[in-house]
């Protein structure tokens, strides 16, 4: 039997020290880590590792619910491919949690509702500053992460904006986009 863990946060900026030390001194034999965002499973590439690395037998553990899981439909479907290969699930700062018994599931379905309910409402004050700052004249967007520079390059190469697009890694669209800012 090893406990397995996985550590998670949502920006590059973020630590994961904390929940990596937390993890070692509960007797992880292994550990997976990434920076993503808990919203969605998706490209979540280290949780798909630790989830096919557990065995019948192990437990796989994450420092609180909302590491694991933004969504009660995520963690549910989470915690249920554990189940289905044997492998009991624990979060450290819900002590109580147990999936093996009735009131342990209730207890997961009742913290990952209040999980994604906090991500809504973090969602949504959000966009409410992204809105005040664009109504002050204040929020100018991200940089963009191609310069125009490049995409005439290639352009001039005699490149179509498809595969521009595909040697850049973005979207066609913003080939055309820019490629209608040159114009305008």
């Amino acid at each position: 039997m090893a406990w397995v863990g996985y550590a998670r946060v949502s920006s590059v900026g973020q630590s994961l020290d904390i929940q990596l030390e937390q993890l070692r001194q509960a007797g992880c034999d292994k550990v997976f880590a990434e920076k993503r965002s808990g919203r969605s499973t998706k490209d979540r590439e280290e949780l798909e590792s630790a989830l096919g690395y557990v065995r019948e037998g192990d437990v796989f553990v994450v420092t609180r619910l909302d590491r694991l899981a933004r969504s009660i439909t995520d963690l549910r479907q989470i915690v249920d491919r554990l189940s289905a290969k044997g492998v009991q699930f624990k979060a450290l700062q819900q002590a109580t949690m147990d999936t093996t018994r009735s009131d342990g599931k209730l207890l997961l379905n009742i913290l990952a509702s209040f999980a994604e309910f906090e991500a809504d409402i973090r969602k949504e004050r959000q966009a409410d500053g992204i809105a005040k700052a664009k109504a002050d004249g204040v929020y100018k967007g991200r940089k963009p992460s191609i310069s125009s520079a490049e995409i005439e390059a290639l352009l001039s190469q005699g490149l179509g904006a498809t595969d521009v697009a595909k040697r850049l890694g973005i979207g066609r669209a913003s080939v055309y986009r820019l490629i209608g800012k040159r114009t305008a």
